[in-house]
């Protein structure tokens, strides 16, 4: 007697890959982002017509675009260390940091006279441009400074509504973050007007202090945030393992590509005294720096993928093409 084919098993559905967990909590992230200031201008339209307007500058900067940094690092923080991918918190907290960053980013434009940002009329020069065009009274460019300076406080203030209820470890993570990066922003004006600047970031080699404005709030504190946030505090020192040098790296590149930290006086710098083999000594140490963080993320207790996805991210940030 013949054998009966038997039907097949049950097939068990592949979980999705680090960078898809991501990605998806990032679709999130913009669906919040679009849905909070939508949910705002609907309240302040009728209530305050004027009102709804600085909502509305303030959404189409923060809705144009960018590279989502903070939020993508905060979630890989997160979902490494196991986080719920269905949280809510995670995803407000994802968005607080996008409004903390818009909020610096226009200050950052008032300061420097900035005319674009991602495109489009920063929001100073923009809201100066109505200001003159429509005749209003008073100085043009003090209306636009001042409508930004507003701008970026109702940035920060739903920023902290979004996490006012956060664990108190995450929340005393947030907190810090937010006092460093305000000093750190003080402290690069100040020594820039002082003429104190050094673009050469070999300092960030041996260690940022804790106000630095090049962007160490960029990694350490959105890790650390994320690690709070998914309650796992035994990952705080392999983050700030992983940051310290993928820090440097990234510093680094910067300095030789010519990021956007990096005005005329570090490429003349860079001309001046760095020949190709003092060139090639810098991709040496960026290497170095780069192997150190993936030493310790294949070390760190992750969540099954996160691993190989922390090493594969630090080759990234370091990497010419950023």
């Amino acid at each position: 007697m013949s054998k009966q084919p038997q039907p097949p098993g049950p097939v068990t559905p592949r979980a999705p890959s680090p960078r898809h967990q991501r990605a998806r909590m990032l679709d999130r992230v913009e669906e919040r982002l679009r849905g909070l200031f939508d949910e705002e201008h609907r309240l302040w339209r009728t209530a305050d017509a004027r009102g709804a307007g600085l909502i509305e500058s303030l959404a189409e900067l923060v809705t144009a675009g960018g590279d989502r940094a903070r939020p993508t690092v905060f979630l890989t923080g997160y979902l490494a260390a196991g986080g719920d991918p269905d949280a809510t918190a995670a995803v407000d907290t994802a968005v607080a940091l996008e409004l903390l960053d818009t909020c610096t980013l226009i200050r950052a434009d008032v300061r420097d006279n900035a005319a674009l940002r991602r495109g489009i009329p920063t929001l100073h020069a923009g809201r100066a441009a109505e200001h003159e065009h429509s005749g209003w009274a008073g100085d043009s460019r003090r209306f636009g400074e001042s409508t930004a300076t507003l701008a970026g406080d109702l940035a920060l203030a739903h920023a902290d509504r979004l996490v006012a209820r956060l664990p108190a470890e995450a929340w005393q993570i947030w907190d810090e973050l937010r006092v460093q990066r305000a000093i750190g922003a003080y402290t690069h004006e100040a020594m820039a007007a002082e003429y104190l600047e050094d673009p050469w970031p070999g300092h960030c080699v041996s260690g940022c202090d804790r106000g630095c404005a090049a962007g160490w709030y960029a990694l350490r504190h959105p890790l650390r945030l994320g690690a709070a946030l998914a309650g796992r505090a035994d990952l705080d020192a392999p983050y700030d393992g992983y940051a310290r040098p993928l820090h440097a790296a990234w510093r680094l590149r910067g300095f030789l590509d010519g990021g956007p930290e990096f005005a005329w006086d570090a490429q003349l710098l860079r001309e001046l005294l760095l020949d190709p083999e003092e060139h090639d000594v810098t991709e040496q140490l960026i290497d170095e720096l780069v192997r150190r963080a993936r030493d310790i993320a294949a070390t760190a207790p992750l969540a099954d993928g996160w691993r190989e996805e922390l090493a594969a991210f630090a080759e990234r940030v370091a990497s010419p093409e950023g």
